[in-house]
């Protein structure tokens, strides 16, 4: 289970198709949209409390439609997704879930989940959620829910201090991460696994939504 988020921002990569991420999109009391996602979150009902970007990619009738909560941002230097989340910060938010950042374009997806370990600072929680998993960055030492079986993953974007962690089938200990592929692909043995950071590192943690189905055994 997920704890819902005060705000939601959905960017312009696959839109969810699965209960989870659609379930916290619609009980959050804020959505933010990138000027992209307008599309697929009017194919469900849902109007956003903002809509943030360059408009490039919003049609005339949703510039007529929603008028009234369009934030014009034209710098060209950051794309849509940090409009929204700088837009997310100023208003006040500090819980932000970001949905749509992933799938269709790899260089959009590997550029938007970079998004997080930089913005990180600015909110209490801030998540990335596909159809198959979440992102969650980390600042310090952190104990995540889990389940026995779920697929953990660790990335160390930018490589600075050691990493250990307690409660995953292959243990990491005192370990700086030097490259991507270092921290993944591995396993949870609990309902929790620990990661302890020294000061200066940072991580980002993938966890699967749920447990393959390999993993469930088969009553007898």
């Amino acid at each position: 289970m997920i704890t819902p988020y005060d705000c939601v921002i959905v960017a312009n990569g696959s839109f969810p198709q699965t209960p989870v991420p659609l379930q916290l999109l619609h009980k959050a009391s804020t959505v933010i949209a990138c000027d992209g996602a307008m599309e697929a979150l009017d194919k469900i009902g849902i109007t956003p409390t903002a809509i943030v970007g360059d408009l490039d990619s919003l049609s005339s009738r949703f510039r007529e439609r929603y008028a009234d909560r369009i934030h014009f941002v034209e710098d060209q230097e950051i794309n849509d997704l940090t409009k929204s989340i700088l837009f997310a910060h100023r208003s006040g938010q500090r819980e932000v879930l970001i949905l749509g950042a992933t799938g269709l374009r790899e260089d959009h997806t590997l550029g938007n989940i970079s998004l997080l370990m930089e913005h990180a600072p600015l909110f209490q929680r801030i998540e990335i959620l596909s159809d198959y998993g979440r992102f969650t960055p980390l600042l310090q030492t952190a104990t995540l829910r889990s389940e026995p079986g779920l697929q953990v993953s660790l990335f160390s974007l930018s490589p600075s201090g050691t990493i250990s962690t307690s409660g995953l089938r292959w243990p990491i200990r005192d370990r700086q991460l030097t490259a991507w592929w270092q921290g993944t692909l591995n396993e949870a043995t609990g309902d929790c696994f620990t990661v302890t950071l020294s000061p200066e590192a940072r991580v980002l943690v993938y966890r699967t939504l749920g447990v393959p189905a390999k993993h469930i055994p088969v009553e007898k």
